[in-house]
């Protein structure tokens, strides 16, 4: 069997532009689904710092909050909430925190990323200080508190009793890598 002339060449190009398509494709990924939970709502994302707004406590009704707090496998640090579970009335804002410790000998930058579920809630949680708005900086071994202040929107759904705001931790400079 022989080649037909320049057909390497044509199969070489097709396949570099499928393996740039796909490279394009997977960089747009993250953006692009940022852009559609934002818009949706969808996978508990929520927007960033908000303004603190007067808004007229609803003291008939109350919601539980429940605070989870999770490290990305390579995050090697403590992470924790102050408290697990907090009830509160719609329309008034509370403060708790988190507890972190950089558990190595060496400085490290992490992101703490939220999310609120159910989905239906995340745009009815607000927060006007969180650790999540900024990349956080701790030396080796150190350790601190964190604030989140945060109110529920008196427009959640009735139906939604229970809401959880859960963080991710990771390492930035590994995310970055």
């Amino acid at each position: 069997m022989t080649a037909v002339p320049g057909s390497n060449a044509r199969l070489v190009k097709r396949l570099l532009l499928a393996v740039t398509a796909m490279f394009g494709f997977g960089f747009a990924m993250v953006p692009l689904y940022n852009v559609f939970c934002d818009l949706t709502g969808l996978n508990g994302k929520v927007g960033g710092r908000v303004e603190a707004v007067q808004i007229e406590a609803d003291l008939d009704r109350t919601v539980m909050i429940e605070f989870v707090a999770n490290l990305n496998q390579t995050m090697p640090w403590e992470f924790r909430p102050e408290v697990s579970r907090m009830e509160v009335h719609p329309g008034k804002v509370y403060r708790t925190s988190f507890y972190a410790q950089n558990r190595t000998d060496r400085l490290m930058v992490g992101q703490a990323i939220p999310s609120v579920t159910p989905g239906a809630a995340a745009q009815h949680f607000k927060k006007t200080e969180c650790f999540c708005f900024t990349e956080q900086q701790f030396a080796a071994g150190e350790g601190r508190d964190m604030p989140v202040m945060f109110m529920v929107d008196p427009e959640l759904p009735d139906d939604v009793e229970v809401v959880t705001l859960s963080y991710t931790f990771f390492d930035k400079q590994k995310a970055l890598n």
